[in-house]
């Protein structure tokens, strides 16, 4: 058992990325961090906040970022782990899906995936969120999961595909209630809101073939709503294409 705690960089990324002494500043104090309290590494998400800020655009700014990640990821694995499993501290990235629409310079792409691969463990990928309030839908479609996969490594069966086994591939635990009227609306739900919601309403599960998700409708003071949740079936097709892939698997999350 591994405990790597996750960390989010929100703070403006130009005085980390752009300083050495804030640069070594920084991984100096998550190393600390995780040495002091025994934990065997972390969990670190910054790509979304970097793109957020428009660093990924400049390619300077954008190779310091990709540094900074593999500067953070040598000085853990540096480290010795207490955990007897473990010989040296590690380091997971989160990264975002690629869009379906076609990648921008905000997207990770394979070819950030190879600069990182020596310095990482493993690479914790955003599929699910697909949709939101403005556009309801399902939270990760299947196609949208193949394509991230498809897109990030090399084909099944492929004799280069050595960096799926570094992937974990994001399942969600929880679920959305999106309103249909104009305008739109809601958000997440965690299953106490699911199962409140099948008692009230008694609506009748429906199979979305096009995303391989169940979903289903009800009406509360005339406003129509559409809930998307995980169930085993949804569940299941996931796990097997992660399987198909030799990747791991990613869950957000249990509460």
């Amino acid at each position: 058992l591994w405990v790597v705690p996750r960390v989010v960089l929100e703070a403006f990324p130009g005085v980390v990325l752009l300083k050495k002494k804030s640069r070594d500043k920084t991984i100096e104090l998550i190393v600390s961090e995780c040495r002091d309290k025994g934990y065997d590494g972390v969990v670190l998400e910054s790509w979304s906040r970097w793109a957020a800020y428009g660093v990924l655009d400049d390619p300077e700014l954008r190779q310091l970022a990709l540094q900074f990640v593999k500067q953070l990821g040598e000085a853990l694995h540096s480290i010795s782990s207490k955990s007897s499993t473990r010989n040296h501290l590690e380091l997971i990235y989160v990264i975002p899906a690629p869009r379906m629409e076609g990648p921008n310079n905000q997207d990770f792409g394979p070819e950030d995936l190879l600069q990182l691969a020596d310095s990482v463990g493993g690479f914790s990928l955003m599929t699910y969120d697909f949709s939101g309030p403005q556009n309801p839908g399902p939270s990760a479609p299947l196609k949208w999961i193949q394509y991230s996969l498809t897109t990030l490594l090399p084909a099944k069966g492929s004799a280069s595909q050595v960096h799926s086994h570094m992937i974990f591939l994001g399942i969600n635990f929880y679920g959305n209630d999106f309103l249909l009227s104009k305008g739109g609306g809601g958000g997440s739900i965690t299953g106490r809101d699911f199962i409140h919601l099948l008692e009230k309403y008694k609506p009748s599960l429906q199979w979305d073939d096009k995303s391989s998700e169940h979903f289903f409708i009800y009406s509360d003071k005339g406003v129509r709503h559409a809930v998307f949740y995980p169930t085993l079936l949804s569940l299941s097709v996931r796990l097997d294409e992660a399987q198909d892939w030799g990747a791991g698997l990613s869950i957000w999350e249990i509460g």
